[in-house]
């Protein structure tokens, strides 16, 4: 039987995965409490003494604005964790699979970025992002790194649940409208882990399969919009009765430490072609929208 740790469980997407997980093995899931990606010997201990088949990592530093100024933390916590798992799971034979993001890249592209295009990313929190992609790849294990962006959900800090807020407290939202991504449910991005994760139990050869298909993978809702847009989703949905004047801005009016890619836009065609179909990011904002209410 299969042991999946889970890393991050507080978080939208460790929150879904402790869902979405469940029947393909016994599931484990560990809290910042548990097993700090900030503590580095934690790290080693929690594994050795679960002793998983399959590591999940969900748990990140994910404030971008704040990692200007924390370099060192988030370079430990996205850098230098994920190669601490994937030597660990390298000990026990286990697979890893972790979660990245669009901000890898500059965003000067003009299209969606596929995974052989090379990263170049404009802030820190890319940069320590990036550093944990390459210190996973080091280590050869089995192993799935899966990009997203632009991630919303019912639970945790997120444009959705600021969106939905700010409707009840303002009369007018200044919202950005020059940079573009995918907005990608996190049970979107459970779902489709627990898919990936089926089907490397259901084969009759798992080191065949892993060998196969370990790799570098985009996994975002599909079609494309702006802030400004998926705002717009969000205010037209029935459950936001009280609808503020939004108002488009270009990033530039938008104050922040770290700078964001114009571009986030992400091709995620290797993952349709590899594993499973992804939803339109319409429709899963609907149903994201309509769980809040249930």
């Amino acid at each position: 039987m299969s042991r999946i740790l889970i890393s991050g469980k507080t978080g939208q997407v460790g929150y879904e995965l402790e869902r979405s997980l469940q029947g393909l093995g016994e599931v484990i899931t560990l809290d910042r409490q548990q097993m700090d990606l900030a503590d580095l010997d934690q790290v080693r201990d929690a594994i050795r003494r679960i002793q998983p088949t399959l590591i999940v990592n969900a748990a990140a530093y994910t404030a971008v604005d704040q990692a200007e100024s924390e370099p060192a933390l988030a370079l430990r916590v996205n850098g230098e964790a994920p190669g601490v798992m994937a030597a660990e799971a390298g000990r026990l034979g286990a697979a890893l699979i972790h979660y990245s993001t669009d901000y890898v890249f500059d965003g000067s592209k003009a299209g969606p970025y596929t995974e052989t295009d090379p990263a170049c990313p404009i802030n820190v929190y890319g940069s320590s992002k990036l550093a944990g992609e390459i210190a996973i790849q080091a280590t050869g294990i089995p192993h799935l790194i899966l990009r997203t962006s632009w991630v919303y959900g019912t639970h945790g800090k997120n444009f959705l649940l600021t969106m939905r807020r700010l409707a009840q407290e303002r009369e007018e939202l200044a919202i950005v409208s020059d940079q573009h991504g995918a907005p990608t449910w996190s049970r979107t991005i459970a779902d489709t882990t627990a898919r990936i994760v089926a089907q490397s139990l259901a084969a009759a050869d798992q080191h065949s399969w892993w060998d196969a298909r370990s790799g570098l993978y985009h996994l975002t809702a599909q079609g494309t919009t702006t802030w400004f847009g998926f705002a717009e989703a969000i205010m037209a949905h029935p459950s936001v009765i009280k609808k503020p004047r939004l108002r488009a801005i270009l990033a530039q009016d938008y104050a922040a430490p770290a700078k964001r890619p114009a571009n986030s836009q992400l091709s995620s065609q290797r993952l349709l072609d590899t594993f499973c179909g992804l939803p339109q990011w319409q429709d899963a904002l609907w149903l994201c929208q309509n769980a809040i209410l249930d």
